[in-house]
């Protein structure tokens, strides 16, 4: 700036000065007379420049005030006018970014809003498949329950007595139920593995959803409080070193990676949906094979202990008429001796007739018709005596045989009641404990 006056320095020449001459001053020239003021003044000047110099210094500070002034005024309009742009470009870069961070705002909430939705379907998901798990752990422990059902009736059907002991139409189907409990056991245990793993999925899937959420989260709170920072806020303040950042991705791969965490998402849902209803029918179907095997066994039961209860009810009217005919052989048996016993009599009379007509003297023992009746009779009564022996021994091998018969009945009777009681009292009632469908279910 001119703000300093310039004076012109007197000219000074060092070659004059080194010579010895003395250095006068061209351009100084005395127009004023000296006053005169005796020896007190002299060697002493009251005024150093000329009027020309005075002059020409003022002039030079006038032109030089004139041309800061103008250089001012340029620097001012060229100060205002850059100002203003530079105003205007700041105000509509600030208004495009604040718009750009509004749209940015509406895309972060967008894909929030979806991954919400999504967490929200694998929370419902995973709810369902952790229901479905623990109603495949009961169904499982209600198989256990007719395995033993199963297992119990097979060993108490192994303590019927002698030829009870068949394989009937009852041990085939227990052995039916105990293989189709075991493959039931089976699937059940696959399908619980395959749910388990299903869950961790799906929490896994859920955890990602929840990390890019919350990231979103965070990342629309930053640029919501950006967007609302204007001139006038009062919580701002300088980094310099904030627009020195690098990115770590671009807007391409930010969408491409929630894209890809909800279209595994959505496979996660889409694979717990077809588990859910796989399970359903699995329960299902597990539920009514064995209630239907359950009935065949029951029925299998059922007719075995028809078919005992003939077999003991024409045994004991067997027996009934094996008792009366033992009785009636008995007497039989009484009477047959009684008439041996009834037949010594005669045989006596008979003999001792035979043995006083021995005694007859010379020509009185003669062969006359009480003879002939005598021999007649003793040969009678020795064959009736040899018949009803016979009978007797009859009679008496009829009876042992009917004993025979008796203990075979009895033996034969207590065996079906032994039976009656195992198939009845030990495998039907404890069948009656069998789970119930909603138990079998899972419920």
């Amino acid at each position: 700036m001119s703000s300093e006056v310039l004076v012109a320095r007197p000219h000074y020449d060092s070659r004059a000065v080194a010579q010895g001459v003395p250095v006068k001053d061209p351009h100084v020239e005395l127009d004023v007379p000296l006053p005169a003021s005796g020896l007190a003044t002299a060697g002493y000047r009251s005024a150093k420049y000329s009027p020309a110099e005075w002059f020409s210094n003022y002039h030079a500070i006038i032109q030089q005030a004139g041309t800061d002034s103008h250089e001012a005024d340029s620097i001012q309009r060229d100060s205002k006018a850059l100002y203003q742009d530079t105003e205007a470009h700041i105000l509509h870069s600030q208004a495009q970014t604040t718009r750009l961070l509004g749209e940015r705002l509406q895309e972060i909430y967008y894909w929030k809003s979806e991954l919400q939705h999504h967490i929200q379907h694998l929370l419902t998901h995973t709810e369902t498949l952790l229901a479905l798990k623990k109603r495949l752990e009961k169904a499982l422990d209600a198989t256990e329950t007719t395995y033993a059902i199963a297992t119990d009736n097979i060993t108490c059907r192994t303590r019927r007595l002698g030829p009870d002991l068949v394989r009937d139409t009852v041990d085939e189907e227990l052995e039916k139920e105990v293989d189709l409990i075991r493959s039931v056991q089976a699937l059940l245990k696959r399908t619980l593995a395959q749910v388990v793993s299903q869950i961790k999925m799906n929490r896994a899937a859920k955890q990602m959803l929840e990390l890019d959420w919350s990231d979103k989260h965070q990342a629309y709170k930053f640029d919501d409080q950006g967007g609302r920072y204007t001139n006038l806020s009062t919580d701002t303040q300088e980094h310099p070193s904030a627009a020195m950042q690098d990115q770590v991705c671009n807007i391409t791969s930010w969408t491409k990676f929630t894209q890809d965490n909800l279209s595994k998402a959505l496979q996660e849902e889409q694979a717990s949906n077809s588990l859910r209803l796989l399970v359903e029918r699995v329960l299902q179907d597990t539920t009514h094979d064995l209630r239907v095997q359950c009935s065949s066994v029951d029925r299998a039961f059922s007719q075995r202990c028809a078919e005992v209860i003939q077999a003991k009810t024409q045994l004991e009217i067997q027996l009934a008429q094996v008792l009366q005919q033992i009785g009636a052989q008995e007497r039989n048996i009484v009477a047959v001796k009684q008439a041996i016993y009834n037949k010594e009599a005669p045989l006596r009379v008979a003999q001792s007739r035979l043995y006083l007509r021995s005694l007859r003297p010379n020509m009185e023992l003669c062969r006359d018709d009480p003879q002939f009746s005598l021999e007649g009779e003793l040969k009678q009564i020795d064959a009736t005596l040899a018949s009803l022996h016979q009978q007797l021994s009859r009679a008496t091998g009829s009876l042992y045989h009917l004993e025979e018969s008796r203990m075979t009945l009895e033996k034969d009777i207590n065996c079906k009641a032994h039976s009656l009681f195992i198939e009845r009292e030990k495998c039907m009632t404890h069948r009656k404990r069998y789970p119930t469908v909603s138990t079998l279910s899972g419920y």
